[in-house]
């Protein structure tokens, strides 16, 4: 065993292979199914295959936990490598993959399991500041309560151009869908105290949503930590997300303008044509 912190997480932090690699990052995929198969996010299925699979047969993908066994096993080797591990997780309230870490981590007495109250880059923002703090020399109980604090304060939205995913998902009506079809509505979906809602509904063409929906979302730069944010997307056209950290980077003075592509359990639930900007604020969100 070294004197290293690893810091792990889920593949639902939609960290990029570069930012992994950049982080000696560690992550355990989560379940996707397709008809009668089943795959791993972002080791042998990707979100364009999962958008072409629905093109052609109309069917949803279903996302699976990473149930306890297999935790178990990803665990072991990090435990007995590492003097302490701490492993980040999606919400509770989206899925059961942060219980089962939990009574994973049980069998183990080095390794502490964090609920990020977020999801995709959410949650990475807190996934790569724990690594900053593991180099900087705080033990590990230390960080865990840190990133506890620091997961209220994430401000995390993502604006959604085409509701079918969520429609056919169970998450959006028919009534609501078809008004805002009619009336051409985007609306913004918000994560707060690890629970999805709708916020602002803009209405418009997506590119010209977007442009305002950063301005407005950046709006209190004295209340955000202007060390990173995330920009990070769902199959959107590359001259809408290049336009889109411009506008980020006019209104507010980044140190890093982070750019991902979001992996294949947040692609199946929200669709393609679906972007969002993700940071952290000074003062926890209401």
């Amino acid at each position: 065993m070294n004197n290293k912190i690893l810091i792990s997480s889920d593949s639902t932090c939609d960290l990029s292979p570069e930012l992994l690699e950049r982080y000696n990052i560690k992550t355990v995929p989560l379940g996707v199914n397709l008809g009668d198969k089943t795959f791993f996010d972002g080791v042998d299925i990707t979100p364009d295959e999962i958008y072409a699979h629905h093109e052609k047969t109309g069917e949803l993908p279903k996302t699976t936990a990473a149930n306890v066994g297999d935790l178990i096993d990803y665990f072991k080797p990090l435990s007995e490598e590492n003097k302490a591990v701490i492993h980040l997780s999606l919400s509770s309230d989206f899925s059961s993959t942060y219980n089962n870490a939990c009574l994973a981590a049980s069998e183990y007495d080095n390794i502490f399991v964090v609920d990020s109250r977020n999801l995709s880059t959410g949650n990475g923002l807190l996934v790569i500041a724990a690594k900053e703090m593991a180099e900087s020399g705080m033990e590990a109980k230390k960080i865990v309560e840190k990133l506890n604090e620091m997961a209220l304060c994430v401000d995390a939205s993502f604006v959604i151009n085409d509701l079918e995913y969520l429609h056919k998902g169970g998450r959006c009506s028919a009534l609501a869908m078809l008004g805002a079809n009619l009336l051409k509505l985007k609306p913004c979906i918000e994560v707060k105290n690890g629970k999805m809602g709708v916020g602002k509904k803009y209405r418009g063409k997506y590119s010209a949503v977007l442009q305002e929906y950063v301005a407005e979302r950046l709006v209190d730069i004295d209340n955000i930590d202007l060390t990173r944010i995330f920009v990070t997307h769902a199959g959107v056209d590359s001259e809408i997300v290049d336009s889109v950290i411009a506008k980020v980077k006019e209104v507010a003075p980044f140190k890093e303008v982070l750019l991902t592509r979001a992996g294949c359990t947040i692609s199946s639930h929200c669709g393609a044509d679906t972007l969002g900007i993700l940071f952290v604020r000074k003062s926890p969100l209401e």
